[in-house]
């Protein structure tokens, strides 16, 4: 895997391109900022770019926009955004996107979880923070969510996450096909229409979240 970083914070920069190199992965180029990034970006055909959310000169939101301006001129490269704080709106508007991931910057040190994220944003998967999950998936009463049981809910958390069936299966100790018993009730319960592509399900579910919390 090819890796474009871009993080101010110097020992974190450097700490990130260690890591993806002592996993065998080749880190193209380092920024300290977004500026120029979109340039090195097609001047080295990265597999992924990591980056923070908040960068100089204005430490808001350099990162997310200039994570979604790369979606926009190179949508086979996977982005994973990284924020030191939770950030919805920026990450709700990137998640529909293919190849897209947002993270925490404390699930770093879990290196390879994190390392096995990465590799599947890279892929053109999706990874969201569980802990922005939760948030998202919390039931609005009156709304669709609200129809949902408390299992469900998990299940939805995984599934936003980028877990497969199998591997929601065996994050809670129950069998595939009660998995897919469940997903099918979420699907059906949220009207959101059931397709074979798993990708397709989390970005379905992902769109609908967003609809319902009203995220731009």
């Amino acid at each position: 895997m090819r890796v474009v970083i871009a993080e101010d914070q110097a020992l974190l920069r450097e700490g990130l391109a260690r890591l993806f190199r002592d996993g065998g992965h080749e880190v193209a180029a380092t920024h300290a900022d977004a500026e120029g990034l979109l340039s090195t970006v097609a001047a080295t055909g990265p597999d992924l770019v990591v980056l923070d959310i908040r960068m100089p000169p204005t430490f808001t939101d350099e990162g997310a926009r200039a994570a979604a301006t790369i979606k926009e001129h190179h949508p086979a490269v996977g982005v994973l955004l990284l924020s030191q704080h939770i950030e919805t709106a920026h990450a709700m508007t990137l998640a529909t996107r293919e190849g897209f991931g947002y993270l925490l910057k404390d699930r770093v040190l879990e290196v390879g979880d994190f390392l096995a994220t990465a590799e599947r944003v890279a892929n053109g998967g999706s990874a969201l923070e569980p802990r922005v999950v939760a948030h998202l998936v919390a039931p609005v009463h009156g709304g669709p969510l609200a129809r949902l049981s408390e299992r469900e809910r998990g299940v939805l958390e995984l599934m936003a996450q980028g877990l497969t069936n199998t591997g929601i299966a065996g994050r809670l100790v129950v069998s595939e096909r009660t998995v897919e018993a469940h997903v099918r009730h979420i699907l059906v319960k949220l009207d959101i229409p059931e397709s074979e592509d798993g990708h397709r399900r989390v970005l379905a579910v992902l769109a609908h979240l967003r609809a319902v919390h009203e995220i731009p």
